[in-house]
């Protein structure tokens, strides 16, 4: 708070914290219409090209689903905190089978130590840059599956009480003392009941219109094409930066065109500065905060803002990276 002091005013603040049900329907919406497009898509002229694009677009929405419950865990959604909670699990992470209340307290230890040693998602923003070779496998191995089948694989565990719920890809065991079958399933139950009752809901309405199949598509983007729009959307937001330890130049803010919006950049999460700088404030106010702080030239005193996604998968495919050379627009 006391960075965002030194460029907004109080009235300012407030303004930006300002909840709207309307324009949160409306990104919710967004989301949804999209997903039922690829859907229809895939559905009504069935080819090759359709479901690869209906992948694609499914991939990038259930980023949007995973925005959702983000968003939804800081309460930053609806003026209801029962709203956000509801809508931010079964619109947003029962369908990717995720929980709010498991993600809210992993999510804030992120922002308590973001960039530090101890950020749990730091795993998914080091190792970068990286070779071009090195990209290209890493992306292959999303778009093929098997970054999707392991990451759901400890998912899985995580939410049966054998591994502690981490989403960075940091598989540590629970203590063995909660390891015993009367615990697994008592977390199963806690944890995937609603997860997978979203799955069924999704199947039932498939199969009732005569498509069960299309649900397929559903677990076949979330295990492929979602990787990668995870994948990049992460590095975006705090890989190949000059210091990790500062708070100022440890995070990125990307503007995005059409399709970037559409796979990387949904629910305006690609203003990443602007979330870590205020996290209360609802995503639909971030654009006009970004150019409030643009404006102020937060971002001519060492903030990192970048020009398109492709711009920053050739940032972190770059082997030979040079913090000093690091592009400031």
């Amino acid at each position: 708070m006391t960075t965002v002091r030194q460029y907004l005013s109080v009235e300012e603040i407030a303004q930006l914290r300002q909840k709207s049900n309307l324009k949160a329907t409306l990104e919710i919406l967004h989301t949804w219409g999209w997903i039922v497009f690829a859907f229809a898509l895939a559905g009504l002229f069935p080819n090759v090209l359709t479901i690869v694009v209906a992948l694609f677009i499914l991939g990038g929405k259930q980023l949007a689903c995973a925005i959702i419950m983000h968003d939804a865990s800081h309460n930053a959604l609806f003026t209801s905190k029962r709203v956000n909670e509801w809508i931010g699990n079964w619109l947003g992470a029962y369908p990717i089978l995720h929980n709010v209340e498991q993600y809210r307290p992993y999510h804030l230890q992120h922002h308590l130590h973001v960039g530090a040693d101890d950020d749990p998602d730091l795993t998914l923003t080091t190792g970068y840059p990286t070779t071009k070779i090195s990209m290209a496998r890493k992306i292959l191995r999303d778009l093929l599956g098997l970054t999707g089948i392991k990451a759901y694989i400890a998912v899985f565990a995580m939410h049966m009480g054998l591994l502690e719920y981490n989403l960075g890809g940091q598989a540590v065991k629970t203590p063995t003392q909660n390891r015993t079958l009367p615990h697994i399933v008592r977390k199963a139950w806690q944890n995937l009941r609603y997860p997978l009752l979203a799955q069924f809901i999704m199947l039932a309405i498939f199969s009732s219109l005569g498509v069960a199949w299309l649900y397929l598509l559903w677990v076949g983007a979330l295990l492929t094409t979602n990787q990668f729009c995870l994948r990049v959307r992460s590095i975006a937001e705090h890989s190949v930066v000059p210091d990790r330890h500062n708070e100022i130049t440890n995070t990125r803010t990307t503007y995005a065109n059409f399709v970037e919006r559409l796979l990387f950049a949904p629910h305006h999460v690609n203003y990443h500065v602007e979330h870590h700088l205020l996290m209360s404030a609802p995503p639909y106010n971030y654009p006009l905060m970004h150019q409030l702080l643009k404006q102020r030239g937060y971002y001519n005193n060492g903030g990192l803002l970048e020009n398109g996604y492709w711009n920053i998968i050739k940032l972190a495919a770059t082997a030979k990276f040079d913090p000093n050379a690091l592009p400031n627009r």
